[in-house]
């Protein structure tokens, strides 16, 4: 018997308002397994990729903390499996005193990003 602990993850939004999300299909690529075995992609992640998920919903998007990121995660994606479905806030408000301690938003993400993702950082 398999025993898994579920709870709610940490909101990176720092605001609903306009808030434009979409389901995507996330890869393991470049994800590390932590020590049960278990490959997760934190929320608030930037992800993206060589293929726009605007124009193909099927397109595997991978962690992509640079010029390619299309998005940041709202919940985190286990991968384990090789993909995983998962949110991607596509146009809205992150407040990155909410991200996980191991995700950090790259100037390069934040320029790709620009006009469709605003970061910002308030209330601890």
């Amino acid at each position: 018997m398999r025993k898994e602990t579920f709870g709610a993850t940490k909101q990176v939004l720092g605001t609903i308002a306009n808030k434009v999300a979409l389901g995507v299909v996330l890869g393991d690529a470049g994800v590390t397994a932590d020590a049960t075995g278990k490959k997760i992609i934190p929320a608030g992640t930037p992800v993206g990729g060589d293929q726009s998920t605007l124009e193909d919903e099927q397109a595997i998007l991978v962690v992509s903390n640079d010029a390619k990121a299309q998005g940041v995660l709202e919940h985190e994606v286990d991968v384990t499996a090789g993909t995983g479905n998962g949110t991607l806030i596509i146009n809205g408000y992150i407040n990155e005193n909410r991200l996980p301690a191991s995700v950090t938003v790259t100037a390069e993400a934040k320029k790709a990003l620009d006009g469709k993702v605003t970061f910002f950082k308030r209330n601890k």
